[in-house]
């Protein structure tokens, strides 16, 4: 009897193929190799497939399988005969299979590298995208196998199969032959193929959360009998939000003649309920859950939010339960968000969905916010409303076990509700995913992002991410490179997004700073400077400066093309008998929205102190209100008139209403800002980015920020400006200079690299001797320095003969390595005795020739010295660094970090990123070096990195760069297998 795949051990069951993949509806199904023991299922599989399918399938009439046909096709050797299955809820709702063929069409082995191909999907379950996942894996585990070709015969009435090999992004031939179409697909990526597979990624995964936002029916299992309790909550918040759509109450100790409860259907199952339920909120004991979730798969349920605590934030046993959580919903075909969430919330006027804790709900808006902790979202949501902020949605997602901030993204990416992501992420599960969704997101709206956990070491309990290497700054850094702004704290977060939601983005850093306190314009002038901005000296409006004078002084600031933003600031009148008045706040914010409203679009940020009513008047929404005339007199009104119900229907504004903010919190390290009128999703980019909206078209809702510090407002607006600036850069993306690819020997390096890892390469890697590493590197134009061994005094000089005066002598132990602050180098001999001097000096000084183990080098032209390396991080993927060479910039953690591929851009940037950078132009008289050779440098290391993935590292140092080219004098280089690019594979959720 012939051994089964899984006795083979040639051929043992792959179980990496397995994966969980979301469809185009946003459900989810699996991925799975098919096995013996599928037999009975493909039946059952195939007996719901329509005679026409079948037809389609077989090229005829076939309305059974025969017992040969369910023994082929569940019996695969897994390399030259494959079947994969898709499965929702255990059964079969597609199939397809390859068989490798040679040059005639007739079963084969490798070295064949062609296969036959055939798929059969469910009717019930096409045109959910089901084939187009079936390819992107089946094709993935093909190339896995050494196939480079699939050859598919296709009857030309099968048009929805002939749309699958024709949209997938492959490079294809295709012909009429014996009445079918024949088609042939070369399975190398190309760039056309993987723009195909993100964009169905996108358009499931935003659809995924659409069906988890916008529910047209909710159940809440849960709810208690009596009041209190968290399932009660949110049935009481479902309905005070008034939710569009049905709601219904379950718990399975409910009596059964219990008809209702606060007016909703009462039910002690989701069974039990006649109509179809879109949405499930479990709020159950964790050992409940499982039964909940069977209960809501079982009838067809699209979505989960668990609320129910005792996951991983529990330890190893409730790492296993929360693993078993989502591998029983996405059996079904449903998401969660959570567990241990604290809900959803989504505004829009369409669904009015508060399904969460929120004691306080926001009104509605055009943020989003995502947060990783519950304490946080509460914290968060209370800010917003106390500043009379408004948002589009809102999510919690606690140990975000399926659900993540990379999901939202892709929602938001194209929500014509949301113009400002808002994102409070302790850990980042995919950050490669994370990159790439950010840089496309922040290019039409911008993204804020705080990461907490930054420092602990450790990842936060419940959540399951990839070990990482890279430090937090070169995170940041890596955000900032796809448009990220970063900042310290929600603070900072709040603030910067009230500005970016409700203000134009600015054109420059050019800021007006005007108001009725000096003491305050100094210090906002002060802030704008420590920012980076271009502060015009304050103007001063005196004390006795009325709203009229504010509205005058504005206008005139908006109208001066030197200015790109206006910073207003704010004091309380001093009467004659010495009181400070808080003033009437809503007469000021008239005149400062009527000016901001005629003016052109700039962005307008106000600074008070104590003035009542100023910030939530501001903040109010003024687009479809007449303005009442601001009258002439001065700030003092003896009446304190606080803004009224507008607050809770705002979207902007202020920290405190009658007191002092917060204490200003650390700048942000991110750019930051939105533009103007709303920014349409992806066709194009919001307004005001290059200056050119049109006069009066204003903030696009007439909401003015206000904030308690000057440094705050400072702070967002710098955020603004450096988020402006990236966008405007982003429009015209870099390129690599094709100059590159003369110079650049890459089938050499990969054979070079081949023979060096050898055909069973060790798993930890090998780092390249010195000769090695050079041979490499000359492979992509990078000339290193050649060193010679000096192992003694007579060695050394002879190296230097051959060699030239003048030369240097280096210590290489690995304790001396490039610190010449411990004397371990000597420059400059330019002849032997000077050698044999600075020799004997460094055996004297250091210990003997063996322990230092040193070289002699050839002098390179003076200039300075700088370090570029190259990593991949198994989390992050590759990285190029940049930095000055030597003690301080490394103290200092003065280095500039940038992903790979690096384009020119990215390489200019890089180099005058690093607070070092003037060392590089000149710095006090001195001539400057040359950065185009050492832009020219990054880049080919850059280039091969992405080329040859075994390339796990590469330092260059010290990398000597003159007024006129450079000179490598050190490299290092380590080669390891490659690691799997799971960003480059098939879509797939991650794996639990």
């Amino acid at each position: 009897m012939q051994p089964s795949p899984e006795q083979s051990p040639q051929h043992a069951y792959p179980d990496h193929w397995e994966a969980d993949v979301v469809l185009r509806d946003g459900g989810t199904a699996r991925i799975r190799p098919i096995t013996t023991d599928d037999a009975e299922r493909l039946v059952s599989f195939y007996e719901q497939v329509s005679d026409e399918s079948k037809y389609y399938r077989f090229f005829a009439p076939y309305p059974r399988l025969s017992d040969r046909d369910v023994h082929r096709f569940t019996h695969h050797d897994y390399v030259d005969r494959v079947g994969l299955a898709v499965t929702v809820g255990g059964e079969f709702i597609a199939t397809v299979r390859y068989d490798r063929i040679d040059a005639r069409g007739r079963p084969a082995s490798a070295p064949a590298d062609e296969a036959e191909v055939a798929f059969l999907v469910q009717d019930a379950h096409q045109g959910r995208g089901v084939a187009s996942a079936l390819l992107e894996h089946i094709a993935a585990v093909a190339r896995e196998r050494g196939i480079r070709r699939f050859a598919a015969e296709v009857l030309p009435a099968n048009n929805k199969m002939i749309k699958v090999f024709r949209d997938a992004g492959y490079t294809q031939q295709r012909s009429f032959e014996d009445g079918s179409v024949h088609l042939t697909l070369d399975l190398e990526p190309t760039a056309e193929s993987l723009a195909v597979q993100r964009g169905r990624e996108q358009r499931a995964e935003a659809r995924s959360v659409q069906r988890l936002l916008a529910p047209g029916s909710v159940a809440v299992i849960g709810v208690g009998r009596t009041p209190g309790g968290v399932g009660r909550t949110v049935l009481r918040n479902l309905l005070g939000a008034g939710f569009t759509g049905r709601t219904y109450a379950v718990n399975r100790a409910f009596p059964a003649d219990q008809g209702t409860i606060d007016g909703v259907p009462a039910h002690r199952s989701v069974g039990e309920i006649d109509e179809p339920v879109d949405l499930a909120v479990v709020a159950v004991p964790a050992d409940r859950v499982p039964e909940a979730v069977a209960d809501c798969g079982e009838h067809g349920v699209q979505g989960l939010v668990v609320l129910s605590a005792g996951y991983a934030e529990w330890g190893a046993e409730g790492r296993e339960r929360q693993r078993e959580l989502v591998r029983q919903a996405r059996s079904y075909g449903m998401r969660i968000i959570g567990p241990n969430a604290f809900g959803v919330i989504n505004n829009a006027e369409a669904v009015r969905l508060n399904a969460s804790l929120a004691p306080e709900p926001p009104a509605p808006g055009r943020i989003g916010l995502f947060t990783q902790s519950g304490a946080i979202g509460i914290a968060l949501l209370s800010g917003l409303y106390r500043r009379g902020a408004g948002l589009s949605t809102f999510i919690s997602a606690g140990n975000r076990a399926d659900i993540s901030g990379n999901d939202f993204l892709q929602y938001w990416y194209e929500d014509p509700d949301t113009d400002v992501a808002l994102l409070y992420l302790e850990s980042i599960g995919n950050p490669r995913k994370f990159t790439r969704l950010a840089l496309r997101t922040a290019a039409v709206k911008p993204v804020v992002v705080v990461k907490g956990a930054r420092h602990s070491g450790s990842t936060p309990p419940g959540h399951a991410v990839p070990v990482s290497r890279i430090p937090d700054a070169t995170v940041s850094a890596l955000m900032r490179q796809a448009g990220v702004i970063r900042v310290d704290t929600v603070t900072e977060m709040v603030d910067a997004g009230l500005l970016l939601a409700d203000q134009p983005l600015p054109a420059g850093p050019r800021v007006a700073i005007l108001g009725n306190s000096e003491s305050l314009g100094l210090l906002t002038y002060d802030a704008c400077l420590a920012e980076g901005l271009r502060p015009r000296p304050p103007r001063d409006l005196t004390t006795a400066a009325t709203p009229q004078d504010f509205r005058d002084a504005l206008t005139e600031a908006l109208a001066d093309e030197g200015c790109d933003s206006v910073v207003v600031t704010a004091i309380p009148w001093v009467g004659e008998d010495g009181r400070a008045e808080s003033g009437d706040g809503e007469v000021l914010a008239s005149a400062l929205h009527a000016a901001a409203a005629a003016g052109p679009a700039k962005p307008v940020a106000v600074v008070h102190v104590e003035i009542g009513g100023l910030a939530e008047a501001l903040a109010a929404a003024t687009s479809t209100v007449a303005l009442p005339r601001p009258s002439a007199r001065p700030l003092a009104a003896p009446t304190s008139t606080h803004a009224s119900t507008h607050a809770g229907t705002t979207a902007s504004a202020q920290a405190t209403t009658t007191g002092p903010g917060p204490a200003p919190a650390a700048p942000g390290p991110e750019p930051g800002s939105t533009g103007p009128a709303r920014p349409a999703p992806p066709r194009s980019a919001a307004t005001g980015v290059d200056g050119e909206d049109s006069p009066g078209s204003g903030p696009r809702n007439g909401r003015i920020p206000a904030y308690p510090a000057a440094e705050r407002a400072v702070r967002a607006l710098a955020e603004a400006v450096r988020y402006a600036q990236w966008r405007r850069q982003a429009a015209v993306p870099g390129k690599v200079p094709e100059f590159l690819d003369d110079t650049i020997d890459e089938p050499g390096a990969a054979d070079l690299i081949h023979a060096l890892l050898g055909s069973d390469p060790d798993p930890r890697g090998r780092p390249l001797a010195p000769d090695e590493a050079r041979e490499l590197l000359g492979r992509y134009g990078i000339i290193v320095r050649p060193t010679l061994p000096a192992p003694d005094p007579e060695t050394a000089v002879a190296a230097a003969a051959r060699l030239g005066y003048p030369v240097a002598l280096k210590t290489t132990a690995p304790h001396l390595r490039h610190r010449a602050d411990l004397g371990g180098v000597r420059l400059d001999l330019a002849n032997e005795n000077a050698l044999r001097r600075a020799y004997g000096e460094l055996t004297d000084l250091l210990g003997k020739p063996a322990e230092l183990q040193p070289v002699v080098q050839a002098m390179a032209p003076r200039g300075v010295d700088t370090v570029v390396r190259a990593a991949i991080d198994p989390a992050a993927g590759a990285v190029l660094s940049f930095g000055l060479a030597g003690a301080p910039s490394e103290l200092l953690g003065d280095t500039a970090h940038r992903l790979v591929p690096a384009t020119d851009r990215d390489a200019a940037e890089l180099i005058r990123s690093i607070r070092a950078a003037p060392v590089l132009f000149g710095w006090r008289g001195a001539a400057p070096v040359d950065t185009a050779a050492l832009e020219e440098l990054l880049l080919r290391v850059s280039r091969l990195v992405d080329d040859h993935p075994e390339v796990v590292s590469i330092a260059l140092e010290p990398v000597v760069v003159a007024t006129q080219g450079l000179t490598v004098l050190g490299a290092s280089v380590r080669l390891s297998p490659p690691p799997a690019r799971t960003d480059l594979g098939p879509r797939r959720l991650p794996n639990y």
